[in-house]
């Protein structure tokens, strides 16, 4: 009997997943994947079986990927000194080396862990096709080094390998007009990726369980967010630290054609299957004013 209602409960929940599998069908999902899931090897799989599921579902993933904790051991190791300036790393010229050859190895460790579950992918980064051009960034007009900041991202890389039915694996380094190599932000790079390409969805996985009103008080988790919410939440100075630019972000790509934005904490189990299929996510999703509600459906 209890095999039965296990096998039931299972039905149930590929039921509930089924409306967001019409609705998300063939559409376009940025992943920025970073923080804890980048990590911890068991998280790392876990996130990688997500993207593929919905891949092998009919969703388009596209992952964009960070490495700041493992830019930091790799620079740790080389014997340099970090140099900080307003609490930003300068990114010297040979730290933006070695930042390079991190990233690229991070991205070649995702293709693989992809492919090993039967789906095509590409690692690029923003060099690649000219997908990423970018100005030099400064912090309040100092010179923090080669630290990028996207102007113009030429999607037509991206949409071939769509098209030809690869999932892009994309690390966030770019040219300028010089042709010199940059490290940008990844959830800058994120951003400016799926405005670019009008996803409908941008997920952030991240080291926290979505936005708060009160960052003291678990409980006041907000599920959904619209984007006047969010601007009042942070003119009111509820929103600060790494929070801020973060909502920023996701204000920004609403107001730029993408549908919906989720913050989810990476470090659950499955959080993106978890947030996108199931009728009460567990994140906090962010959308336009005139969106329809997830949660009242």
């Amino acid at each position: 009997m209890s095999e039965n209602l296990n096998a039931l409960e299972k039905a149930q929940v590929l039921i509930e997943a089924l409306p967001y599998i019409q609705r998300f069908n063939r559409k376009i999902i940025v992943v920025k994947y970073g923080g804890s899931a980048m990590v911890d090897e068991k998280l790392k799989k876990q996130v990688i079986q997500d993207v593929t599921l919905l891949k092998l579902v009919g969703f388009k993933p596209i992952i964009v990927h960070g490495g700041g904790k493992e830019i930091s051991k790799w620079v740790a190791k080389a014997g340099m000194e970090p140099e900080f300036i307003n609490g930003l790393r300068k990114t010297d010229a040979p730290t933006m080396e070695i930042a390079e050859m991190v990233l690229n190895r991070v991205n070649k460790s995702l293709v693989s862990m992809v492919q090993e579950l039967g789906v095509q992918a590409v690692g690029i980064s923003g060099k690649d096709g000219g997908l990423l051009k970018v100005e030099k960034k400064l912090s309040d007009g100092q010179d923090i080094g080669y630290v990028g900041e996207v102007k113009e991202v030429n999607p037509k890389i991206l949409y071939d390998l769509l098209e030809k039915d690869f999932l892009p694996i994309i690390c966030p380094i770019g040219l300028d007009d010089n042709y010199d190599t940059y490290n940008i932000n990844a959830d800058d790079a994120a951003c400016a990726i799926a405005r670019a390409v009008s996803a409908e969805k941008l997920a952030f996985l991240t080291d926290i369980e979505g936005v708060y009103k009160d960052p003291e008080d678990p409980s006041t988790l907000i599920s959904e967010l619209t984007v006047s919410d969010a601007e009042k939440l942070i003119t009111d100075g509820y929103i600060g630290g790494g929070m801020l630019p973060k909502l920023n972000n996701c204000i920004d790509a609403i107001e730029n054609g993408v549908s919906r934005v989720h913050i989810l904490d990476g470090r659950i189990a499955h959080c993106l299957l978890l947030e996108i299929f199931t009728n009460r996510g567990i994140g906090t999703a962010i959308l336009g004013d005139e969106e329809h509600h997830f949660y009242n459906e």
